[in-house]
């Protein structure tokens, strides 16, 4: 079966195994989805990634972040440019939302929309986190 997001699809595999309260979750590897992840583990969001696997069945296994009380690190995760309406920004129209991590596909590849607004450089607006 052919996926027509695959970002989407890890998106809500990761989603729907913390609301499971499940400790990691496997997902298909892709240089996108490993990036995306190494994100994630930066803004503390999940607590570790690790790439496994031989080349043809290749995933990625994700460990989720959970506090003291068992609550997951994540309490939003939303897709904001979709297949069928991707959503461009130039540097200058990216805004900061107090208490949201916004992850940008860029040239220079896949960052924080802080970050992209530190180098000046706009693109794709991934997801939005909470």
């Amino acid at each position: 079966m052919s996926m027509s997001d695959p970002i989407a699809n890890m998106l809500t595999m990761v989603r729907n195994a913390q609301a499971a309260g499940k400790q990691s979750v496997k997902v298909p590897y892709s240089n996108v989805k490993f990036a995306l992840a190494q994100i994630l583990q930066q803004e503390h969001f999940i607590a570790h990634v690790e790439k496994s696997g031989r080349s043809k069945s290749r995933y990625l296994d994700i460990t989720l972040a959970y506090n003291e009380q068992k609550q997951g690190a994540i309490t939003l995760i939303k897709q904001v440019s979709r297949p069928g309406q991707r959503m461009y920004y130039g540097y200058r129209d990216l805004q900061l939302r107090p208490g949201m991590t916004q992850i940008l596909s860029t040239p220079n590849g896949l960052m924080t929309v802080r970050k992209a607004k530190k180098e000046k450089v706009g693109g794709e607006l991934i997801c939005e986190l909470r």
